[in-house]
């Protein structure tokens, strides 16, 4: 456990680097600024493609050999980004932004190695508490991105630089870990139903709603921030202090999020992220200045958490030992495929939108995420326990 929350705070510095520099370093490559995110879109394309095949091939090898895989290519990939600003061409900025994006699709599945070494009323817990290792990436994330933007002789490199070093230590801290694969006996106690079956239960699909509606909007809004900010006469270290704010939202509530959920119910703080998601479009509305940004992104991020953290542990109760390969990466896969699309629009929608009226546009996406955790709870209390 305190590995995998070591890996998840390495795993999450450089990716919440790439958030707070990517679209600014693509800014300054891009001829079109409605492209300026496209490194951030590129680094979700790459999670999007490698996220099932991660999972089904972990399924065969084990957890270590794609976690070490996955830290190594993030680290090639920081190199290869660092060559495309050198170089000044931004596909190649966005090729090494692919490549973090594999590993972030390896490193997304330490939640649930965390689920697999845990008792079922441990879970829970579990899967916070190693989420919870993202509260360095709070502080780490933006710093480093900040401090390398003009560490090199090129804007930005140093922070890529600095990214690829990050990635190839949480490499070598992985090869410490061990997940014990699912014994034979374990996997045997009931045999694996049909995919379609397990994706198209309710619980499944709320649960898949949810975490990529946390993920899907927060990416949305946490892409477009360093832009919007630095567009009306915010300069970076306000930005940056703003992702820090906001990353310590997302990640300081695993702390406690697990005991919320085994005392009010999953489905209840699922409703309540949908709620503290509302709320930060709310603030947003308020102004333009400093306090109207870090008061909506730390919503932003606290929402985020709820959402998410409850949906993974909604999802772990949908499938079982000898299925958990395709219904994970079905799950991520999807919740990827939204942030792709979320995170290469918000440049677009910034530009033409601007700030407060594309946070506006996100209340039907929250209402549809509200009907759908009520009708699942009205469904659950309805209906008896099953076995």
């Amino acid at each position: 456990m305190l590995l995998l929350a070591a890996c998840q705070g390495l795993f999450q510095t450089a990716s919440v680097l790439v958030m707070t520099v990517g679209g600014l370093a693509g800014a300054s490559l891009a001829a079109d600024p409605a492209i300026a995110t496209a490194p951030v879109a590129s680094m979700f394309l790459g999670t999007a493609v490698a996220t099932f095949p991660a999972s089904m091939w972990m399924a065969r090898v084990g957890r270590r050999p794609g976690f070490v895989l996955g830290a190594s290519a993030g680290s090639l990939g920081g190199v290869v980004a660092v060559l495309g600003l050198w170089a000044g061409t931004l596909w190649v900025l966005c090729l090494g932004a692919f490549l973090v994006g594999v590993y972030q699709a390896f490193a997304q599945f330490y939640r649930f190695a965390a689920g697999e070494v845990s008792d079922d009323a441990f879970r829970p817990k579990a899967i916070s508490l190693v989420l919870a290792g993202g509260v360095v990436a709070a502080l780490a994330g933006p710093l480093l991105g900040r401090w390398g933007v003009d560490a090199l002789a090129v804007p930005y490199a140093g922070s890529f630089a600095m990214l690829a070093a990050l990635d190839a230590a949480a490499a070598i801290v992985l090869l410490a870990l061990r997940v014990p694969r699912p014994t034979a006996a374990a996997v045997g106690e009931a045999a694996a139903r049909p995919w379609r079956e397990v994706v198209s239960q309710p619980a499944y699909l709320v649960a898949l709603f949810g975490a990529a509606t946390g993920y899907g909007i927060m990416i949305l809004a946490m892409t477009a921030t360093p832009i919007a900010m630095v567009g009306h006469h915010h300069d970076l270290v306000a930005a940056s202090t703003v992702i820090q704010l906001h990353v310590l939202g997302m990640f300081l509530p695993s702390f406690f999020t697990g005991s919320l959920m085994a005392r009010f119910g999953v489905l209840r703080i699922m409703l309540a992220g949908v709620c503290l998601l509302a709320g930060h479009v709310a603030m947003t509305a308020t102004g333009l200045g400093f306090g109207s940004f870090a008061s909506a992104l730390v919503l932003l991020g606290i929402g985020w958490n709820f959402l998410y953290v409850g949906g993974t542990t909604l999802l772990t109760s949908t499938y079982r030992a000898a299925e958990r390969g395709p219904a994970q990466a079905t799950n991520d896969m999807t919740i990827f495929v939204s942030d792709l699309a979320c995170s290469l629009g918000a440049g677009a929608l910034l530009n033409w939108l601007g700030w407060q009226a594309l946070n506006l546009a996100l209340l039907p996406w929250l209402l549809i995420a509200a009907v759908a955790i009520g009708w699942l709870n009205g469904k659950q209390r309805s209906s008896p326990p099953s076995d």
